[in-house]
């Protein structure tokens, strides 16, 4: 299981949104959305898988990025929930659907020394 960064940019903002974060959501065995158009998301695939699958929904202006990335990361004035993948049907013994983000106590430390920094 990789984590993937997908951050995109639609010239027509309002075109095919919905449709996009739907297909997102459906990419891997979670998700979660930071900010509006930035994405993380947990799948068994590669960035080429990824974009294929995503291409379609793209207009020639839009940009798309897709990235594998560590799961150690900083976050400001943001928060990261993880979220299984939809599911179609209601599982009434489903545990919960939110998951934390891992943020060892090494990253944490060195995320607050570099904050303290900039300030």
């Amino acid at each position: 299981m990789r984590t993937f960064l997908i951050a995109y940019d639609l010239a027509a903002p309002n075109r095919n949104k919905h449709v996009l974060a739907n297909a997102i959501m459906g990419l891997g065995q979670s998700w979660a959305r930071p900010l509006e158009n930035t994405w993380f998301v947990r799948a068994d695939t590669g960035e080429s898988d990824i974009e294929a699958r995503l291409a379609d929904l793209l207009d020639a202006d839009d940009g798309l990025i897709v990235q594998a990335v560590p799961e150690i990361g900083v976050l400001t004035n943001t928060s990261l929930r993880w979220f299984r993948q939809r599911r179609t049907t209601l599982e009434l013994d489903a545990a919960t659907n939110v998951i934390a983000f891992p943020m060892p106590a090494i990253a944490h430390a060195q995320a607050e020394l570099a904050f303290s920094r900039a300030s």
